[in-house]
């Protein structure tokens, strides 16, 4: 065993104590033990007990714990501190600029425990109301996350957009007489990726001779080739024929249950397709775009009749659910709203974060009659286009709202979303949710589930129960298009409109770049099967103005 190897064991001990906020002086010990074995030429495997015990430095105590990580490659002493440490703060500690202080803030003071959580706290803006983070220290973790988290095997389809459009280009360039398409998950608009699926009639030797021209490590698999980059990501190649190629692309753009549930149908045979039209017209279904080819019910619909046209990012008139300088947004209030109308949205819902988000600058009282002047002021200047008055609400650890009635009376709409206490049983969850979908005030339930994809799971909820909720109570369920939240999960948004309860699509922006973001929320809910009509930011200006008068009639 390297020196090294034994200094690291004390370097990870030392940093996890000062994260539990242990005695000084035994941290400084651990500390001064590591940088003193890891200076030392002499192999620490080879010594004696006395040797190692005669190290300046060292003595008995740290000595034996050196012999014991010797004799067992493990520490119990820097066990024990693993056991009770939540497995994303040891995370943390891998990540350049983090340190033992400024874990223990965002662990303690922002409840934070994972680097998922961690970075879109910083895309949110959070770090510098902290000691010991500015800008610019936020902006260096937030890089360092980044980098981090691309390096782990799963992407967020975000994150794969910017590689499909720079491959497509490539491809188009180099084999223009060639047949590919981008396949699989990413053609059925998954939130997430392991692997990239490029269906080609590219001969293989031009394919190889090509990506090992631009450094991919290839290699042979059973039916594809698969290729990384420096990045680490899979990319497989599913090398086809001119006639199998429709065939090839559909078998891996459908679920494994839609494709098992497509085997079986009446007619069906494995042919030469001339588009991929004629796969869907030889058994008699109407078309199914790819990213509705998920539960198998939906061939038996489409049997019957062509499935109603999903939503459409044109389709989204105004922008629910934004966030500005007034708490925790990058951006000015009409900074935001200019940039919204020259996009051509009709309407901007401002809804800062509530005085419970202290650790997002949080509205309190006086502030937000100062708010709400600014904005009679900017829609003077702006009109037609309007800003309207709105407030992500914190639900509290009993359900209600952070607010009392008479200042949530203020705000045309409010949004009630769970930010804080997210470990929760199913029916702590549920009793926080019910009773906040069940205030009059509350026009939306925000992100329900609270999840963050690949970083953080969604407290436990039942959806049926909060459909039926919503139903009684008059209340939208918010589908936060951010593309770490995607949240409510889609597989759940069917049961909310077999309901007929309405689903809002909102950016959750807390700069203007964030409005883009309504185009994750789009893709995620076309896979429901979700329609204009049945989505909140769809309503033109003057339903929303009516939508708006409704809820405020249900207040009373």
């Amino acid at each position: 065993m390297h020196n090294y190897e034994i200094a690291e064991y004390f370097t990870l001990l030392g940093k996890l104590m000062d994260i539990h906020e242990e005695n000084p002086f035994k941290i400084k010990s651990y500390t001064n033990a590591a940088y003193t074995l890891d200076k030392l030429t002499e192999p620490l495997s080879d010594m004696q007990p006395s040797q190692l015990f005669a190290i300046r430095g060292i003595g008995e105590a740290i000595g034996k714990k050196i012999l014991e990580i010797i004799q067992t490659q493990k520490l119990s002493l820097l066990d024990e501190y693993i056991q009770k440490t939540p497995a994303g703060i040891l995370e943390m500690i891998k990540i350049k600029g983090l340190g033992p202080k400024k874990i223990i803030t965002i662990w303690k003071e922002l409840e934070i425990e994972s680097v998922g959580e961690l970075l879109y706290a910083c895309e949110e803006n959070r770090l510098i109301n902290y000691k010991g983070f500015g800008a610019k220290s936020q902006q260096n973790i937030q890089e360092a996350l980044t980098f981090y988290l691309q390096h782990q095997g799963s992407y967020l389809y975000q994150e794969v957009e910017s590689l499909v459009e720079s491959l497509q280009k490539s491809l188009a360039n180099e084999f223009a007489n060639s047949k590919n398409i981008i396949s699989g998950a990413f053609k059925r608009q998954l939130e997430s990726l392991d692997f990239l699926d490029v269906v080609t009639t590219i001969s293989v030797t031009d394919l190889t001779t090509w990506l090992q021209s631009k450094s991919f490590k290839l290699e042979n698999k059973d039916t594809y080739i698969s290729c990384k980059g420096e990045d680490n990501f899979e990319i497989r190649w599913h090398l086809t024929t001119t006639e199998n190629y429709f065939w090839t692309d559909f078998i891996l753009s459908c679920s494994p249950e839609f494709l098992e549930k497509w085997a079986s149908l009446p007619n069906f045979s494995n042919i030469s397709f001339p588009n991929e039209q004629a796969i869907f017209e030889q058994v008699g279904v109407h078309f199914i775009p790819a990213p509705q080819r998920e539960l198998a019910a939906i061939i038996e619909i489409a049997s019957k009749k062509a499935l109603p046209a999903t939503i459409q990012v044109a389709d989204i008139k105004g922008i629910i659910h934004s966030h500005s300088t007034w708490s925790d947004g990058i951006h000015t209030i009409e900074q935001m709203a200019t940039a919204a109308k020259n996009a051509g949205y009709e309407y901007l819902i401002i809804s800062d974060h509530s005085k419970s988000a202290f650790y997002a600058n949080g509205l309190q009282a006086d502030r937000i009659i100062a708010q709400h002047k600014e904005i009679d002021i900017l829609n003077k200047k702006l009109a037609p286009f309007v800003i309207f008055k709105s407030i992500e609400s914190d639900i509290l650890n009993d359900g209600s709202l952070d607010y009392p009635d008479e200042i949530l009376a203020n705000f045309d709409i409010v949004i009630a979303s769970i930010h804080s206490n997210l470990k929760m049983t199913e029916e702590k969850a549920m009793m926080r949710l019910l009773n906040a979908i069940s205030n009059p005030y509350t026009s939306i339930l925000g992100h329900p589930t609270g999840r963050l994809l690949l970083s953080r799971k969604g407290y436990p909820v039942k959806h049926q129960a909060i459909v039926d909720a919503c139903v009684e109570n008059n209340v939208v369920i918010e589908l936060n298009a951010h593309p770490r939240r995607l949240d409510i999960d889609w597989r759940f948004i069917e049961t909310a409109l077999k309901s007929d309860v309405l689903i809002s699509v909102d950016p959750d922006a807390h700069a203007i770049e964030g409005f883009d973001d309504c185009k994750y929320g789009v893709l995620v809910a076309q896979k429901a099967g979700l329609c204009a009509a049945q989505n909140l930011s769809s309503f033109s200006l003057p339903e929303m103005m009516e939508f708006i008068e409704y809820q405020q009639a249900k207040r009373n």
